[in-house]
C-alpha cells in the first residue's frame, strides 16, 4: 500500500530531468560511435568516431528543454547530431504520455523517431503531411505522425527541436543560447501606420517580374510566366512585428487586437508576425491549410531554420493603413521563442518562388527571394540569465521541502531521545516507536531515498583514491541523514542509526511484530554462534573495501550484499534472485529479531567504528546491574548487555528497554527490592 502511494505520488509530480550518467549513455550509443567526454553539466557530451576523433555531440531532450506533456513532464529523448547538424539517431528514454503509456504503446513513438535519421537541423522540419497535388513544390520536410497522438508528437517534435537548436547554436554557430527576450507589456508608445514606417518598424520586400524572369533566367523554367510588365510587383510584402503592444496597437483593428492579446495569453512564447502581400506572389499556395506550416515561406536565424507556423487568425487592419494593403492577402504567423528565436537580433524571411514547366506531371522550379527582420531592442525586456548553480546547489534547490521536513524530524527525534527517560516511561511507548519508523521507512526510505548504504563508504574510497568527492554532493538528503548519524555517534554511538534511522532497519522490526501477530515461534541462537555471527559484518567489511580497491569495476556488484537497494530504493521491482534475497531477510526477521542487522550488515559494521566516537555513557546502571540483577541482559533483544551488566555500545540499538526497566519502580530488580525492604522497615 504504501509503495503504490508513493509510486502515485512521483507519477503525479512533475519531475525535473536529471542528465543521465556516463554508465546509463554508453549503452545507448550505436557503432560506429562511442561517448566522448562531458560538455557541460545539462547533458550535451561529445561524440565519438571509431577512430577517436570528434564526430558530433549527444545529448538528453529533457534537461536542455523540458517542455511539459500532457502527463505533465517532459518527454525524454537522446539525440545524436552530427558535426554537420545531420541527426544520426533519436532514441526515446523515458516518456509518461497518456496515450503511449496504456493506449497505443510506444513502438509508434519510438518509429516516429526513426524519421529524423539523416535529416538535418538546417532543413525545416514539420510534422504533419503536405497538402494538395505532388507537383505542388514547398521547402518543408515534413515527418509523418502518429495517429490518435498528434499532440504528443507534436510536443516531442518541439522539444527535440529546442535542444538540438540550443546545441547548434552553442557549438556550432559559436552563440550562447540564454534566455530569449520577451516584449516588455510596460512600454507604451504612442503610434500610428506613418510612425512605424518612418521609424522603420515595418520591414518591406518588393521583388518586380523582371526580378522574377533574371531568377529563372537560362534554366528550363526561363520561358514559364514571363512576358508581362517587368515592373509589375511579383511581391510586395510588408512584415511587422506583433509582439510589441504599442507595434500591434499601430496595424491592427481593435478586433484583431483583441484576439491576438489573446492568443499571447494562451501561448506566451510565441512571437506573431503580420505579413501582407499586395504582389501576386500570395505568401502560400491555394493547398496551404491554416494553422499549419506555411509551404512557401520560411525563416531562418543564424543559418539555423526557424519553426514558423500559421496563427489561424484572420487579420483586419488599423484605418489608417492604406486600403490597398488591406484588401491584400494577409497572415499572421508565430515563432516559438523557446526554440532560441530572438527578435532583436537578425533573422531571414525567405518566399519561395514556383514555376512548373510542362503539361503532364510538369517539372517544378522553385527560387528564392529573402528579407533581413529586427525589432529594436527597447521593445522588450532580456530576463537575466540565471546564475548557474554548482551540483550541490543545484541539489540543494531540488530537494529544499524534503530537506526542510527531513531536518525537523532529525531535530525533533534527537531532542525527545535526550529525554530517553521520558520516551521510555511513555504507557504508549510502542506505538510512538513504530509510528517514527513508520515515517522512517516512507518518507526518508522510499520517497527520499536516504537509506544509508555501504555503497556510499565504497564512493568515498573510489574518490580519495581518484581525487574527487563530488560525487557525494549530488544527494544532500543522504547527507543530512549522514550528518545525523555522525552526530549520533558522539551522543549514543550506533544506535541512533542503527535503531530509529535505518528503513530497512525499520521493516525488519515491523517484520518481527508481524511474526508475533503471526505467533511464529521466535527463535534466538546459541550465546558461541551469536557471538561469532557478530563477525560476519565486519568480515563482508572489510571484504567490500578490498573489492573496492582491487577490482572497483566490481565494488557495486559486490555491494549486492546489503538487500537495501531492492527493499528500499527500488520496491521490489528487481530480478526475482534480489528480490529473493531481501525478502528472505525480512522473513527471517520475523522469527529472529533483526538477523540481518545483528550478523551480515556491512552497514552496521561501520556503524560499530563510529560508535567509538561515542563521548558518554548515556545508558543509566545500578551496582546491582550484573550482580546479581540479570533482568536487563535477559530481556534484551540485541544481546548487548554482558554478564557483568556493562553495555556493549557497539551492539546497541537503542531500543530504550534496558532504560524503561532501568526507571520502572515496578519492573526494576533492584528497585523492587528496595520497596519491599521500605515497606517491612515500616
Amino acid at each position: 500500500m504504501i509503495r503504490a502511494f508513493f509510486i502515485w505520488f512521483l507519477l503525479a509530480t512533475p519531475l525535473l530531468a536529471a542528465p543521465l550518467t556516463r554508465d546509463a549513455l554508453e549503452p545507448m550509443i550505436v557503432a560506429p560511435y562511442a561517448l566522448g567526454a562531458p560538455v557541460n553539466d545539462k547533458g550535451v557530451w561529445t561524440l565519438l568516431n571509431s577512430g577517436g576523433g570528434e564526430a558530433g555531440y549527444v545529448f538528453e531532450t529533457g534537461p536542455l528543454a523540458p517542455l511539459p506533456g500532457f502527463s505533465g513532464q517532459p518527454i525524454d529523448m537522446l539525440v545524436m547530431l552530427d558535426r554537420e547538424g545531420r541527426f544520426i539517431d533519436v532514441r526515446l528514454v523515458s516518456q509518461n504520455e497518456p496515450i503511449f503509456v496504456s493506449g497505443l504503446g510506444e513502438a509508434p513513438f519510438r518509429a516516429f523517431l526513426e524519421q529524423y535519421r539523416g535529416h538535418a537541423i538546417s532543413e525545416p522540419l514539420v510534422v504533419g503531411t503536405p497538402y494538395g497535388s505532388g507537383a505542388a513544390a514547398s521547402d518543408n520536410v515534413y515527418l509523418d505522425g502518429v495517429t490518435k497522438a498528434t499532440a504528443s508528437v507534436r510536443i516531442a517534435h518541439e522539444s527535440i527541436l529546442a535542444a538540438t537548436l540550443a546545441v547548434a547554436r552553442e557549438k556550432m554557430q559559436g552563440i550562447s543560447a540564454g534566455p530569449p527576450p520577451r516584449p516588455d507589456p510596460e512600454l507604451d508608445e504612442a503610434l500610428d501606420w506613418k510612425d512605424i514606417l518612418n521609424q522603420g518598424l515595418v520591414t518591406r520586400l518588393v521583388v518586380t517580374e523582371g526580378q522574377l524572369d533574371a531568377a529563372f533566367a537560362g534554366t528550363l523554367w526561363a520561358g514559364d510566366g514571363a512576358g508581362g510588365d517587368p515592373d509589375a510587383p511579383f511581391i510586395d510584402l510588408y512584415a511587422v512585428d506583433l509582439g510589441p503592444p504599442s507595434i500591434a496597437r499601430a496595424v491592427l483593428a481593435p478586433g484583431t487586437l483583441a484576439e491576438v492579446q489573446r492568443f499571447a495569453a494562451r501561448a506566451p512564447d510565441d512571437e506573431l508576425y503580420l505579413l501582407i502581400e499586395a504582389g501576386r506572389h500570395g505568401l502560400v499556395s491555394e493547398d496551404f491549410v491554416r494553422n499549419t506550416a506555411p509551404d512557401r515561406i520560411s525563416a531562418t536565424q543564424d543559418g539555423l531554420p526557424l519553426a514558423l507556423r500559421d496563427a489561424d487568425i484572420l487579420p483586419d487592419l488599423a484605418k489608417d493603413v492604406p486600403q490597398d494593403l488591406g484588401d491584400a492577402t494577409k497572415m499572421i504567423v508565430r515563432l516559438d521563442r523557446r526554440l532560441g528565436f530572438d527578435p532583436t537580433r537578425e533573422w531571414q524571411l525567405s518566399l519561395q518562388a514556383v514555376r512548373l514547366h510542362g503539361q503532364f506531371q510538369p517539372e517544378v522550379g522553385t527560387t528564392h527571394f529573402t528579407v533581413a527582420l529586427q525589432t529594436p531592442e527597447r521593445f522588450f525586456v532580456r530576463p537575466e540569465a540565471p546564475k548557474q548553480l554548482s551540483p550541490f546547489g543545484e541539489a540543494l534547490r531540488n530537494r529544499a521541502t524534503d530537506l526542510k521536513v527531513l531536518a525537523g524530524f532529525l531535530t525533533v527525534l534527537i531532542a525527545v531521545l535526550l529525554a530517553q527517560s521520558r520516551l521510555a516511561g511513555l504507557r504508549a511507548f510502542t506505538p510512538v516507536r513504530l509510528s517514527i519508523l513508520a515515517f522512517v521507512i516512507g518518507f526518508i526510505g522510499f520517497w527520499g531515498q536516504g537509506q544509508l548504504s555501504v555503497v556510499t563508504l565504497l564512493a568515498v574510497i573510489r574518490g580519495m583514491t581518484a581525487g574527487g568527492l563530488e560525487v557525494l554532493l549530488y544527494d544532500p538528503f543522504g547527507l543530512l541523514v549522514w550528518a545525523a548519524a555522525i552526530l549520533g555517534f558522539l551522543l549514543w554511538g550506533r544506535g541512533f542509526f542503527c535503531g530509529w534511522l535505518c528503513p530497512f532497519g525499520a521493516l525488519q522490526e515491523f517484520a518481527h511484530h508481524l511474526g508475533r501477530l503471526l505467533r511464529l515461534p521466535q527463535v534466538e541462537p546459541p550465546a558461541s554462534l551469536a557471538r561469532a555471527l557478530l563477525w560476519t559484518g565486519p568480515v563482508a567489511l572489510t571484504a567490500l573495501i578490498a573489492v573496492a580497491i582491487a577490482a572497483p569495476e566490481h565494488a557495486e556488484t559486490a555491494a549486492e550484499v546489503e538487500p537495501f537497494k531492492t527493499a528500499i530504493t527500488v520496491h521490489f521491482d528487481r530480478p526475482w534472485p534480489y528480490v529473493l534475497w531481501a525478502g528472505g531477510w525480512l522473513a527471517v526477521s520475523m522469527v529472529w529479531f533483526k538477523g540481518f542487522c545483528r550478523s551480515l550488515c556491512p552497514l552496521g559494521a561501520a556503524m560499530r567504528v563510529g560508535g567509538l566516537l561515542r563521548l558518554r555513557r548515556w545508558i543509566p546502571r545500578r551496582a546491582e546491574c550484573g550482580t546479581p540483577c540479570q533482568l536487563c541482559r535477559v530481556r534484551c533483544r540485541y544481546g548487548a548487555i554482558a554478564k557483568t551488566g556493562e553495555i556493549r555500545y557497539s551492539e546497541c540499538f537503542q531500543c530504550l528497554d534496558c532504560v524503561k526497566i532501568h526507571d520502572d519502580p515496578a519492573t526494576c530488580v533492584p528497585l523492587v527490592l528496595a520497596a519491599r525492604r521500605n515497606r517491612r522497615a515500616t
